[in-house]
């Protein structure tokens, strides 16, 4: 919930920019997950053939009477490609559950729009030797019940919430782990092949000074980015750093 409508067009056009200029990487896919009230305006400016909209939430109902919501439908109206799912932040404060979580993740594919699932346990859950266990059961209770094909249509983000706007950062062999568990959980639930083809997120506290590091790691194949996203030179040197 950051940026109002004229200072989140300029951070998007700045990025639109350094894409144009060439700054990033062309095995890099860049989504913006923007307010839901920033994406009609960005989707009529930005150049989709180098970037995409994500929005940062959907509702898990179709439509109907359900004031304030905004459905997938709607997002795909506007153009939205990506749909950021079950985020901690949203876990937390709004306590979504596993199953509503899995009805907007639904609610996505059935829109053609690809979930950015995320998942990640709190410090208590770490400090418990629990993290797998949590993850495991975000997984399995809120992902694991589409099919084969519609996971392929998907990407995963492992955020660990003691890690989020902390400062704290996971190193880059409790990524690592935390990923490589990820990756063999997809392959025992649906194929290796699947495995491979779902892109796997870091998100939490990455920023210009340990993306390098973090990205590295086999099982990372991206970041889901917070706060060092509001600063696009900073987020230049992020997306550069793989």
């Amino acid at each position: 919930m950051n940026t109002d409508i004229v200072s989140g067009k300029d951070l998007a056009l700045a990025v639109n920019a350094g894409i144009a200029e060439g700054k990033f990487p062309a095995n890099v896919d860049v989504v913006l997950g923007v307010p839901f009230t920033h994406l009609t305006m960005l989707a009529s400016l930005l150049d989709f053939k180098k970037i995409a909209l994500a929005a940062q939430n959907c509702s898990s109902f179709e439509h109907g009477a359900y004031t304030g919501e905004i459905s997938a439908s709607m997002l795909k109206s506007v153009r939205a490609k990506y749909v950021i799912i079950g985020h901690s932040e949203r876990r937390q404060y709004f306590h979504e559950t596993n199953d509503e979580i899995a009805s907007k993740v639904r609610m996505c594919l059935k829109n053609e729009l690809i979930p950015i699932f995320c998942c990640g346990e709190t410090k208590t859950d770490r400090e418990n030797g629990k993290q797998l266990e949590v993850v495991s059961s975000q997984l399995l209770h809120g992902l694991f019940h589409i099919d084969d094909e519609d996971m392929q249509h998907t990407v995963i983000a492992y955020e660990p919430v003691w890690a989020i706007g902390t400062g704290l950062t996971a190193t880059p062999d409790q990524a690592q782990e935390m990923h490589a568990f990820i990756r063999d959980l997809l392959a025992s639930h649906y194929s290796k092949l699947t495995s491979n083809l779902v892109p796997l997120l870091y998100g939490g506290s990455c920023n210009a000074q340990n993306a390098r590091t973090l990205f590295a790691q086999p099982d990372i194949d991206g970041g889901l980015i917070g706060g060092a996203s509001l600063k696009h030179r900073e987020f230049f040197e992020i997306i550069n750093a793989f």
